[in-house]
Parts: structure tokens; sequence; C-alpha cells
């Protein structure tokens, strides 16, 4: 398959890197956002790696909101 956007570093992320990274392509490249975060998704979907959830961040444990909110 051949791929028509450019990555955001000039190269193919590894998987780990699309994991951590936000962002994997070149922004300048879409003329809106909405273009943008549906090339996003498909390069996840390209490159094997689960797209971020809303919730990604918040802990699935009870406790660890309250020792979030303390420091």
């Amino acid at each position: 398959m051949d791929w028509k956007y450019r990555w955001k570093n000039g190269y193919r992320p590894s998987r780990d890197e699309a994991a951590k990274n936000p962002h994997l392509l070149d922004e300048n490249q879409f003329e809106n956002e909405k273009d943008r975060k549906l090339a996003e998704e498909t390069a996840r979907k390209h490159l094997g790696v689960p797209a971020p959830t809303l919730d990604e961040d918040k802990s699935i444990l009870p406790h660890a909101a309250s020792l979030n909110e303390n420091v």
C-alpha cells in the first residue's frame, strides 16, 4: 500500500513512538482540523496502533485520582 501523507518527523514512526505521540503526521499538509484528525486515525490503523481514547490519561484506580489532586 502506498502512503499518501508526510510523517511528522520525516520518517515512519515505530509502533512504540506512534503509541506515545499524539500527532504522527505533518500538520502543514492539511487545510483543516477535521481532515487532520481523520488522517491521524488512518495513520494509526496503517501502523496497527490503537487510537487514543478521551479518558486514556485518567487512572482506572479509584485512589489514584485523589493522589494526583494533592500534587
